[in-house]
């Protein structure tokens, strides 16, 4: 890749660090339910042929072949068919996102988004008509085969959703617009350095106005409350792993131990909304 090629998406797979599991629906039912579960992931159905129904609470949407339907686990869902052999077309994988940035792709899909791939960038179409294959005609060595695909399907819709979001704002949002997504890989690959409200915008390539107006707008937070929520959730998890209050300070880009463990006092008990005072 050109040095001069801004990769949006290494940053943020560094700081989601995702696991993907797939797994296919059992022969000869017509219904999937998925009951709540927390902490949240990601559900991720392909449907790669045929006709089904999404039941989101007691809502129902029509999903039509081929799409990509990703779901939140602490959201309780089905999805139903009038033939069981629809769900030979189906696989479903969980998404879990262990890394720093993880609550805030998380926010993104709030309410279970559907994605026709009809039309979809060809690094992802490559990989659904990998899975369709292998749906239809199972070989030897499906399982490890589609978990493979699973890691590929899931990289490849990112990459499908930050050229096309589908919300009106946030992290997806962010990434989509050059500019922004200048200063949101600085932060996401090297979250420690001193960051200023300038330094930010000189990587964006705009005046420090424009850029904190923009920002704002796009990303519905502020660059500096953005940075702090990265750098707390780095901290958190590297308190958690067992590092001392020193390393996860210096891990996290904080000034001391002491303001990351003012900071510390201060988070929600949720763990998707993260707030840190300013430093």
């Amino acid at each position: 890749m050109p040095a001069n090629r801004l990769d949006r998406l290494s940053a943020l797979l560094e700081g989601l660090a995702p696991r993907v599991q797939v797994n296919l629906p059992p022969a000869g039912i017509a219904r999937l339910n998925f009951a709540a579960e927390a902490p949240p992931f990601l559900h991720i159905h392909l449907l790669a042929e045929g006709e089904m129904r999404l039941h989101p609470g007691s809502a129902s949407l029509t999903l039509q072949a081929p799409c990509i339907v990703v779901c939140r686990s602490d959201t309780a869902h089905g999805l139903e068919t009038p033939s069981a052999e629809t769900f030979r077309r189906l696989m479903c994988a969980r998404a879990w996102l262990d890394g720093p940035v993880a609550p805030l792709l998380l926010n993104e899909f709030a309410a279970p988004l559907v994605v026709p791939v009809d039309g979809a960038e060809s690094s992802l179409r490559h990989v659904i008509n990998l899975i369709s294959s292998e749906l239809e005609a199972p070989r030897c060595g499906q399982p490890a085969l589609l978990d493979r695909a699973g890691d590929i399907l899931f990289i490849g819709l990112l990459r499908h959703l930050i050229a096309h979001p589908k919300t009106a704002g946030g992290l997806l949002n962010g990434l989509a617009d050059p500019r922004i997504a200048r200063a949101l890989v600085a932060i996401h690959a090297r979250p420690q350095d001193k960051w200023t409200l300038e330094l930010l915008a000189e990587e964006a390539g705009m005046s420090r106005t424009a850029f904190a107006n923009t920002f704002r707008e796009v990303m519905r937070t502020t660059p500096g409350k953005y940075l702090s929520t990265i750098r707390l959730a780095i901290a958190q998890r590297a308190v958690q792993s067992g590092k001392g209050l020193k390393a996860a300070a210096r891990d996290a880009g904080y000034n001391s131990p002491s303001a990351l463990s003012r900071a510390l006092s201060h988070i929600s008990p949720s763990p998707i909304n993260l707030h840190a005072p300013g430093q």
